[in-house]
């Protein structure tokens, strides 16, 4: 049994996990029917059932170790996630023929997938030192009119982390709705403070001429609406937006759940204390972590930010908080805050 509970999450179940609701999907909208359904179900209930089965996949990678195919399926799921988007606009708002159940189904699990599946693999490409994988996520999260994200992400949240200057660390007792026009509109505009102050600096592509990051953002956000019309009139920008949105607040309920209530202490310098294990919420729940690309392993990630994803570690209980709940059923529970806030507070006061 031990030798079973050490393995780590092997990059085929990377694989099947992530890319087989795109599938799904995919087949929902050309052949409509229950393949929609499907997709939705696996999302929600199936991803929900195989949690339960505890013990597998919690090793760690060794040090060291090398994932070739891991950027490889990284490009996959960008390319899918800026083909899925056209393409549930025109299943939900054009002339696809398919039934309103069916349409429900395709925006509902499109959308969650975008958010629990594109989105970890665009944070993956930002953080990846390659110039065209980083353009690439980039790209994915103006397709889901996120783009500043790109930049608050990295110069914002993962300096901050944990801290009052983090729009995306929510504060013990914060409800998830007023955290999400906080944590939104405050990420976007410290993300474009950041670079203008890279660009003062002359560290922001070392080009005075070169576009501001946020032009392209909000240039390629009114593109894709303009897609959205041309596929299916004022209807399909209004899909494409809604999609976005969808997508969106599975990224900021993340961002809730992973750091709530964890605060990093002011050393007597006035300085924060270095963002550590315990300043991040995990979850060591394997399906989940297998189509979130190991996700839910966020103390791992905020420590070494490069490292690729088959490779993150899973702390102990001992060392970092651990949700006693898959994540996406803990962001299901903070929709509803006061069930939230009296669910997590026997866990969190640990950690204060």
């Amino acid at each position: 049994m031990q030798a079973v509970t050490s393995r780590p999450l092997p990059m085929a179940l990377f694989a099947l996990a992530s890319l087989l609701p795109l599938a799904l999907f995919g087949a929902g909208v050309v052949w409509g029917g229950w393949w929609g359904m499907a997709g939705l179900v696996y999302m929600t209930l199936l991803a929900a059932l195989l949690d339960q089965i505890n013990g597998l996949f919690l090793g760690d990678a060794p040090e060291g170790a090398e994932f070739p195919a891991a950027d490889a399926l990284l490009v996959v799921l960008a390319v899918g996630a800026l083909a899925l988007m056209p393409a549930a606009v025109w299943a939900v708002a054009g002339e696809s023929g398919l039934s309103a159940g069916v349409r429900v189904a395709v925006f509902v699990g499109a959308g969650l997938w975008l958010g629990q599946v594109a989105n970890p693999a665009a944070h993956e490409l930002i953080h990846r030192p390659g110039r065209g994988l980083f353009r690439l996520g980039a790209l994915v999260y103006c397709w889901l009119l996120f783009g500043h994200h790109t930049s608050a992400h990295r110069l914002v949240h993962h300096r901050h982390a944990a801290s009052a200057e983090d729009p995306n660390t929510a504060r013990s007792g914060e409800g998830y709705y007023a955290f999400l026009i906080r944590a939104w509109s405050g990420s976007f505009r410290r993300g474009w403070a950041a670079e203008d102050a890279l660009r003062a600096r002359g560290k922001a592509s070392l080009q005075k001429n070169a576009l501001h990051p946020y032009a392209v953002y909000i240039g390629v956000a009114g593109l894709c609406l303009g897609l959205g019309y041309a596929i299916a009139g004022i209807w399909g920008a209004l899909a494409w937006a809604g999609l976005a949105a969808h997508a969106q607040s599975q990224l900021m309920l993340s961002d809730y759940v992973q750091h709530y209530g964890l605060t990093r202490a002011v050393n007597a310098d006035g300085r924060l204390e270095p963002v550590s294990a315990r300043h991040s919420w995990n979850a060591p729940h394997w399906f989940s972590s297998a189509f979130m690309l190991n996700a839910p392993r966020h103390s791992d990630h905020h420590a070494h930010p490069a490292r690729p994803y088959p490779a993150l570690r899973l702390p102990g209980a001992e060392e970092a908080p651990h949700l006693p709940w898959p994540l996406p059923l803990a962001c299901m529970i903070a929709l509803y805050p006061p069930l939230w806030k009296r669910a997590i507070r026997p866990h969190l006061r640990r950690w204060r």
